[in-house]
């Protein structure tokens, strides 16, 4: 018992962080590989283990003992012991069903015939030269290392249609490994997303498959004439995706904070492994920033880059497409016809940018795609839907976090400060909003005429600032843009203005840019040091980190983050759980009650 320690293990597996405690921000470090942060109001913030956190903890070599060994080091009373044992038992569901390889079979055509025509990368099977009745069938083996496990599994009535009981089959290649079961190569992903559901983590230990060779390698220096430095975190977050490129290495998730540096990342994985690559991305000036990338510090050349979007519909060595071209389809439900794309060339790496976002029908894909080297790249796994452990069992576990904090402590993005405003909802609304439904609540306070004054009072106050105006309703934008005068992107703005809007405020044109949800994700603004937040999704956590995110690339001025809330309503609360996350990661929140121009200044 240590009463200077400042952390709390309750038996209700939920961790109380006393933020005032001296060993406060070392423990804030030490629980983020295993832990998830559920509350964070001033004092006292609570973290949660799960059976999620800890697998991409043991996925990440982060062991049961290192996670029991943190929580005793800071723990202020006596961890309980039902929570060192739960850990335990939990962390150790990590490897007891693995994927190895199974055999190739010959089996009649039929049904798999269309697959065997798509490829091995994308079907599991392959014509057979002179007879065109059979086909190779790839197989894979479940193994459980206990019997107990093994009939659980065999019992699942979820998984059990998509596995063959195979401990008493025999094949050309030897013995089949004790308690498995036999699946088709095609529901590889399938079966560990649906066992992940059941409580089962698997652990994939089939060997992936080489992609078409690509000499493409980083360059010493720009295209632009700068020395290109690749970070010592860059370089271990590539490391430990691609690992000895053995069984159970070459896939999953790198988690850095915006502005530092994830294309970088990508970029490195391809020098690295030298093979065919397509990325995925949020946006068409996302796809335009990752060509510029490629072309400015690769010796890749324009002829080997393809860009895969509304716009152009090219497939070249390197092809970089959008989500949204991927999943449009002619109807509701149709096929989704650019889905040929996965299948398009052997690739050896796909890329897939804000991996967060990664949409539902694109899931289904990569639940195919799991022979082939894949990586998500992500400033935060946070979503809204819970959806986090698709892309843990089809995308794969984190392979490598760093805390926000310890980057700008080194200063490789900027030091930023939170600000929450808050004002009064007009009079004039207040029957309208006690009225009002709950979706109409929110966006009633979220376009609160009284903030735009606020807006102007800002720009005005910090007139040496490049600055983005966020928000989330178009009516609410359109109304600053008339009072202020300042350019604006939203959804409908052709991509060809919405480089040059983005390109007039990179070179200084433009200091103040108006922006909808469109700019939330996968945008390169690096001189933007002060963000003002008018409205936001709910209380969307990713969406509020990534806001953040667009204005902490280094820079030598401080960058601040404001934040306007209608206070006395659903905003607030909405507005706390979006902080959640970055609370998290050290940051904290002043508030200002705003009652007038001088409030703004005195307050910060």
């Amino acid at each position: 018992m240590n009463y200077e320690n400042p952390l709390i293990v309750q038996g209700d597996r939920s961790l109380l962080l006393d933020v005032h405690a001296p060993l406060a921000e070392e423990c804030r470090n030490a629980l983020i590989p295993f832990a998830e942060l559920e509350k964070s109001p001033e004092h006292l913030h609570t973290y949660k283990l799960s059976p999620l956190s800890l697998w991409n903890a043991a996925s990440a070599g982060f062991t049961a003992d290192d996670a029991v060994a943190v929580l005793q080091k800071f723990a202020r009373y006596d961890v309980p012991q039902s929570i060192v044992m739960w850990i335990k038992e939990i962390s150790s569901r990590f490897g007891m069903l693995k994927l190895v390889p199974g055999p190739d079979e010959l089996v009649p055509s039929g049904k798999t015939i269309q697959a065997a025509v798509n490829g091995t990368g994308a079907g599991g099977s392959e014509l057979t030269e002179g007879n065109p009745d059979k086909v190779i069938e790839h197989f894979l083996y479940l193994t459980a290392t206990s019997h107990a496990v093994f009939k659980e599994i065999a019992a699942n009535n979820t998984v059990k249609k998509l596995l063959t009981v195979a401990n008493d089959i025999q094949d050309s290649q030897g013995d089949v490994p004790g308690y498995s079961f036999k699946l088709h190569l095609t529901d590889r992903g399938t079966i560990k997303q649906l066992l992940l559901q059941a409580g089962w983590p698997v652990k994939d230990e089939v060997i992936l498959q080489d992609g078409e060779p690509l000499d493409v390698s980083l360059r010493d220096t720009t295209l632009s004439g700068s020395p290109l430095q690749i970070r010592e975190y860059q370089k271990a977050s590539a490391r430990a995706l691609i690992g000895d490129k053995g069984p159970g290495t070459g896939f999953g998730t790198i988690v850095l904070p915006c502005g530092a540096g994830k294309t970088i990342v990508g970029m490195t994985i391809m020098d690295m492994l030298k093979t065919s690559t397509l990325i995925i991305t949020t946006n068409i000036s996302a796809v335009h920033q990752w060509i510029d990338e490629l072309l400015d510090k690769t010796n890749l050349t324009a002829d080997q880059i393809a860009e895969y979007s509304g716009e152009s519909k090219t497939i070249k060595q390197v092809t970089v497409a959008t989500y949204q071209v991927l999943t449009w389809r002619p109807d509701k439900e149709g096929p989704y016809p650019h889905f040929a794309i996965f299948h398009e060339r052997p690739w050896g790496l796909i890329i897939y940018d804000e991996v967060h976002m990664l949409p539902a029908p694109v899931f289904r894909v990569v639940a195919e795609l799991q022979a082939v080297r894949r990586v998500g790249l992500t400033a935060t796994l946070v979503r809204e839907d819970g959806c986090e452990g698709y892309v843990f069992s089809l995308v794969g576990p984190k392979r490598y976090d760093v805390p926000w904090k310890e980057l700008e402590r080194d200063h490789w993005i900027a030091s930023a400060e939170c600000i929450e405003v808050r004002v009064d909802l007009p009079v004039t609304q207040e029957i309208d909003y006690a009225v009002a439904s709950s979706r109409e609540k929110h966006k009633i306070a979220s376009m609160n005429p009284d903030k735009i004054p606020i807006v102007q009072q800002i720009i005005k106050l910090y007139p040496e600032d490049k600055i983005l105006i966020i928000g989330q309703y178009l009516q609410q934008l359109d109304e600053i843009v008339k009072i202020t005068g300042c350019p604006i992107i939203t959804g409908k703005t052709p991509n060809s203005e919405r480089d040059k809007i983005y390109d007039d405020f990179r070179s200084g044109k433009i200091r103040v840019l108006v922006v909808s949800k469109v700019a939330n994700f996968a945008i390169d603004l690096p001189d933007a040091s002060l963000a003002i937040q008018v409205s936001g999704t709910f209380g969307s956590r990713q969406e509020e980190a990534q806001r953040l995110g667009r204005i902490l690339r280094p820079k030598e001025r401080k960058s601040r983050f404001f934040t306007l809330i209608t206070r006395n309503t659903v905003e607030e609360e909405f507005g706390s759980n979006r902080q959640k996350f970055l609370a998290e990661q050290g940051y904290e929140y002043k508030i200002i009650r705003y009652d007038g121009e001088e409030s703004i200044g005195e307050g910060i």
